[in-house]
């Protein structure tokens, strides 16, 4: 058993992954891994030709995970708009495994966030010594996801401040990161694209500036519709994070699960 208390999506389903890919023969947009049927298949579950069962990443509206994946394999970037606790987070990830096999590319949008880990920033230590180059440089996920052509994920973006969430216009529309200081740019290969989430309703956020919002296509995740639904999902999490961790086998207590989300829905919805 791995001693990393969380793998990342590629490397917790691997096998998942490694199964798709090897019964997967449709087209593919350049740089995916997988095509969008294999990416869908991995989200929402199903059998492959041979038998092997994927599991199912997200449960709820499927439409909803088609557009996401359409709107990527389009180039246009994706926003996952929702409440807090509607797997935004979750679905960002597995979707950035499954296309790129990375999903680590991530910037973490806080109040203290500048424009630096969303573009790039400098050691300034080799800066005076050297001078402005790109040894110099120090590139951030977004740098990072356009040179290699893979998914790079911006969480909590309504937290980043307006001014520095505008910083991604240019990146979103000319798929281009200038670099004044060297005289020089940046240009997104193929398979680039950002994958944002953001909270629809909370408090310490900001609101997107128009402009910004007209680069992405924006995908509201609803919260489980029942209780059926939601004791589903809580239930398989249960079960992964048991496989996980070194603790004893035992029968989940569906009842006391159902009783727990009985009193989140309730605390949830007044």
């Amino acid at each position: 058993m791995s001693e990393v208390l969380r793998r990342h999506a590629e490397q917790q389903y691997a096998e998942e992954l490694g199964a798709l890919l090897d019964s997967d023969d449709r087209p593919r947009p350049p740089s995916w891994k997988l095509s969008p049927w294999a990416v869908k298949t991995y989200l929402l579950g199903g059998t492959l030709p041979g038998g092997f069962a994927i599991a199912p990443k997200y449960i709820g509206n499927a439409r909803l995970i088609e557009i996401a994946i359409a709107t990527l394999a389009t180039d246009r970037a994706l926003l996952l708009l929702g409440v807090p606790g509607t797997a935004k987070s979750w679905v960002s990830e597995h979707l950035s495994a499954a296309i790129s096999g990375d999903s680590t590319l991530l910037v973490q949008g806080t109040a203290g966030t500048d424009e630096s880990a969303l573009r790039y920033g400098w050691n300034y230590a080799r800066l005076l010594a050297e001078g402005p180059s790109m040894a110099a440089l120090v590139p951030s996920p977004i740098f990072r996801a356009m040179q290699d052509g893979k998914i790079a994920r911006v969480e909590e973006l309504t937290r980043v401040g307006s001014d520095v969430q505008d910083a991604l216009i240019t990146i979103l529309s000319e798929k281009t990161l200038p670099i004044p200081e060297l005289n020089s740019e940046v240009q997104a290969r193929q398979g680039f694209n950002v994958v944002a989430t953001a909270n629809s309703r909370d408090r310490g956020v900001n609101e997107l500036s128009s402009a910004l919002q007209r680069r992405f296509n924006i995908v509201v995740l609803p919260v489980p519709v029942d209780l059926a639904q939601e004791l589903e999902i809580v239930s398989r999490r249960i079960a992964e994070i048991g496989r996980a961790l070194p603790l004893p086998v035992e029968k989940p207590a569906l009842e006391e699960i159902r009783r727990v989300v009985t009193i989140f829905r309730e605390l949830r919805n007044g």
